[in-house]
């Protein structure tokens, strides 16, 4: 677990949580842009991912997944400033569990292109072999290419070792049982103010799926914002400046309903 830290005197702590099959690495420009930003951040690689993941298959648990995202907001809690917690893809929908079943001191939550309903499958000829035997190992083939138009990001991914979209067939299983569970949970998140975003050509989710959660929510204060230019991966996209902007002056605004001082 990693922790870097703003000049001076923080506005607020960020837990940030990445996708599936990445790692936080792939998040150095967000995390430098929040430190310049006057935030503190909170982040790690879920287990079985990053350099743990020695770019094996994917079986990990869902409930390891949720218990640690939970000790991160334990650690960002430490420092007695407000928190905010920033899911993308897999990530922002183990972060929807969350807030389906736990109360957290949290001042607002981002997510993006939550993973509710997916627009991208494994072949139709690995997903009936998913029946046959739960250890199989599948390609997801979440290539670099379907998740943004960096073309910068082609090269880099091209020496990165430890991203892999190799799964096991029950992994594949329990996705698709926990993300129809998020998207079918009655009871509504706890109120706080959420940021939804999703990209308007993302390859990977079907973003109807999160609009109509959001809709179902009982919430004071939510925001939608459809990039309707962008892929998947919106903090990694060209236009990720402003995707940034966008969640700055949201968490600014929370802050200051909070009675802090931007």
């Amino acid at each position: 677990m990693w922790k870097w830290e703003a000049e001076g005197q923080p506005k607020a702590i960020v837990v940030l949580v990445h996708s599936a099959y990445e790692h936080h690495r792939r998040y150095a420009w967000l995390i430098q842009t929040l430190r310049n930003g006057g935030f503190h951040v909170v982040t790690s690689d879920l287990p079985g991912h990053g350099e743990e993941s020695g770019r094996g298959v994917h079986d990990e648990s869902f409930g390891d997944y949720v218990k640690h995202i939970k000790k991160m907001v334990e650690v960002a809690l430490l420092d007695n400033v407000p928190m905010f917690i920033v899911g993308h893809g897999l990530g922002a929908t183990l972060v929807m569990h969350l807030l389906q079943t736990e109360k957290m001191e949290c001042a607002g939550c981002i997510i993006s292109s939550p993973w509710l309903s997916l627009k991208h499958q494994p072949s139709k000829f690995s997903s009936m072999l998913t029946k046959l035997s739960p250890s199989m190992k599948i390609d997801h083939d979440v290539t670099i290419e379907r998740l943004t138009r960096n073309y910068e990001l082609y090269i880099d991914a091209q020496s990165d070792r430890h991203y892999s979209s190799a799964v096991t067939a029950s992994w594949y299983r329990e996705l698709n049982a926990f993300m129809k569970a998020v998207a079918a949970h009655e009871t509504s998140i706890q109120d706080l103010p959420v940021l939804l975003q999703t990209g308007g050509r993302d390859k990977i989710t079907d973003i109807t799926y999160p609009k109509k959660w959001l809709a179902n929510q009982q919430l004071s204060e939510f925001h939608y914002k459809d990039w309707k230019r962008l892929y998947h991966d919106l903090y990694q996209e060209p236009e990720r400046e402003e995707v940034y902007q966008y969640i700055e002056s949201f968490m600014n605004n929370v802050l200051r309903s909070l009675g802090y001082v931007v």
